[in-house]
């Protein structure tokens, strides 16, 4: 598929969507946000193992594009929050583990991006804000996400003031796993996906799943779900076939995706 706002290329076994419209700071017009989407599900239904969401130029994104919304009415605007919903929905939903390299400033439904992704290297040169809490609209729906991520003290803080946090900071908060120079943020990127994607993909697959399902529910409903996960998924061939390797002390022979 030909896309203008974002590039997707293969290396390997690694996937990574690029943002790619640097004149806007990457913003996320309607079109960029719908692209994003198409792009993880083809993405989600290829071989690759892992997925890298990079962006080019002074930003990682600014988050929505205003000159798509500025004097928008109702309908277009919840068509739009709704989109993007749905790409950070994707994000969670598709099998491989997807991973934020963040080199620069990450704002609003930007920072939500980052936020939604499974893993996060981030340049020392990165930042992140949720600037609508001193402007005029209110980053509430990047708060869904920011706050599934960081203590509520932290969340409620980078809304209400829309301070930007360095990445030392985002570190620190637990916003990103790793914070590197900005030399080392494509090889620690590509260290992290792949320890994250070694291993049975379709062992990875079923436990991205339920860790979705399972991380706002109750603990005792969470427990009854995981169960019910963890003893089907013994009896695929992938659980069954790493037994087998670890009591014959050998290397295990997992499925290949198609």
């Amino acid at each position: 598929m030909v896309y203008e706002c974002i590039e997707v290329t293969y290396s390997d076994t690694f996937a990574t969507l690029t943002l790619n419209n640097p004149k806007r700071r990457n913003a996320l017009s309607l079109k960029c946000m719908q692209e994003v989407t198409a792009a993880l599900r083809e993405i989600g239904d290829s071989s690759a193992r892992g997925v890298i969401l990079a962006a080019n130029g002074p930003a990682f994104s600014a988050g929505h594009d205003f000159a798509d919304m500025a004097g928008a009415d109702l309908d277009f605007m919840r068509k739009l929050l709704k989109t993007c919903t749905i790409m950070m929905d994707t994000i969670q939903e598709i099998p491989q583990p997807v991973l934020a390299r963040v080199h620069a400033i990450a704002t609003a439904a930007g920072c939500q991006l980052v936020a939604t992704c499974d893993l996060a290297v981030a340049s020392t040169e990165a930042s992140f804000a949720t600037p609508g809490g001193k402007g005029g609209w209110f980053c509430t729906t990047p708060m869904v996400a920011l706050s599934r991520n960081i203590g509520r003290k932290r969340a409620l803080e980078m809304l209400l003031t829309g301070d930007p946090i360095d990445a030392q900071t985002a570190y620190e908060w637990g916003l990103v796993n790793r914070v590197v120079p900005p030399e080392k943020l494509e090889e620690e990127s590509l260290r992290l996906l792949g320890a994250a994607t070694r291993g049975s993909f379709f062992s990875k697959e079923m436990g991205k799943q339920a860790y979705y399902a399972q991380i706002e529910m109750p603990q005792p409903l969470a427990y009854s779900y995981a169960i019910e996960v963890m003893a089907a998924a013994s009896q695929t061939p992938d659980a069954q076939e790493g037994m087998q390797a670890f009591l014959e002390k050998r290397k295990p022979r997992f499925q290949e995706r198609s």
